[in-house]
């Protein structure tokens, strides 16, 4: 009879678990009703499952923090590459878009977009997509281009 006095006081924090808990407990009560024996095995797993998500919860606390230490590891300052900074010649065509000085083809791209936005070059329907005029036709060799290959066909008007 003491087991049987145990019983209603493990189903009273049963009740309180979240509805999924609740449907294992019902499964778990007809086997208590025919093996009072096994009475104690089912209370110990729904003890387990319950530390199973504290155990989860303590996990997913402690990954955040290691986020937050990568991040800030790649907080250092990049030194650019000397080749990307490193003054070209342009081509006559090119230069009458973009400037007679020698430039870096970062600088180059740069004054190009500014150059297409500046003339309104920008295809309305398709932004990718840029509408050369007389002197980016001569840059350029065809009368549209898209933005991905301006960059390839810069660097047929850049003397190294």
């Amino acid at each position: 009879m003491a087991t049987a006095k145990k019983a209603p006081a493990k189903k009273a924090p049963a009740p309180k678990a979240a509805p999924a808990k609740k449907v294992a407990a019902k499964k778990a009560a007809p086997a208590k009703k025919v093996a009072p024996a096994k009475k104690a095995a089912p209370a110990k797993k729904v003890a387990a499952k319950k530390a199973a998500p504290a155990k989860k919860v303590a996990a997913k606390k402690v990954a955040p923090a290691k986020k937050i230490a990568a991040k800030k590891a790649p907080a250092k300052k990049r030194t650019p590459n000397a080749a990307f900074m490193k003054p070209l010649t342009l081509s006559p065509a090119l230069a009458a878009v973009v400037g007679d000085k020698p430039l870096p083809r970062t600088e180059i791209v740069s004054k190009l977009w500014v150059y297409i936005k500046a003339k309104g070059l920008q295809d309305k329907v398709n932004k990718r997509m840029i509408n050369a005029d007389d002197k980016l036709k001569a840059v350029f060799g065809k009368a549209q281009v898209s933005m991905f290959e301006m960059a390839g066909l810069i660097g047929k008007h850049i003397v190294k």
